[in-house]
């Protein structure tokens, strides 16, 4: 089994977004083995169709530029991209902080016309980890890093980093995962 640990960043506003949809902007992921040996990582920006500029919240919350996005290849590109990198045809599993993750990914796959299929294989590690030590309320991902005794590494709110630090609560407890 290999384990698919990721993070999105989607447009966002103060409020709800123009036309009512979210797109991803960023994907970061890391892959590990059912030892927690990393396997490698992806990144990628994805320019977003609907609403192609970023809103000044947007760009402060995540430090990601127009510039970057501009850039970048759009959805249906760097969706493909990113299953070849987790290889789906072989056996794997996606796990996110929160359901956000899964739920937009089928959202932008719906928006694009694109299969979703291959996210059926998900644990939602925030809710698996509060459930497994009886944690409530719900911590978010940069308080649970600290308070699991790790360091949070890189820029909170990039995708990137923010799986990568998802990792060292993932793999510390890998064998609570085992499905």
């Amino acid at each position: 089994m290999k384990y698919i640990i990721y993070d999105l960043e989607a447009t966002c506003w103060r409020g709800r977004p123009p036309g009512g949809v979210n797109e991803i902007i960023e994907i970061g992921a890391v892959a590990v083995n059912r030892f927690g040996e990393l396997l490698g990582s992806f990144e990628a920006f994805i320019k977003p169709t609907i609403n192609p500029i970023l809103s000044g919240f947007c760009k402060e919350l995540t430090s990601i530029s127009q510039k970057q996005i501009d850039r970048a290849k759009h959805y249906p590109i760097v969706i493909e991209q990113f299953k070849d990198w987790i290889d789906i045809d072989e056996d794997y599993m996606l796990c996110s902080w929160g359901k956000f993750d899964k739920q937009i990914i089928i959202k932008n796959c719906n928006v694009h016309k694109l299969d979703y299929d291959w996210v059926s294989s998900y644990l939602n590690v925030k809710d698996a980890y509060h459930e497994n030590r009886g944690i409530t309320p719900h911590r978010g991902l940069k308080a649970t890093v600290k308070k699991e005794g790790f360091e949070f590494t890189g820029v909170h709110h990039r995708a990137i980093s923010d799986a990568e630090n998802l990792a060292k609560i993932f793999v510390k407890y890998i064998d609570e995962w085992e499905q």
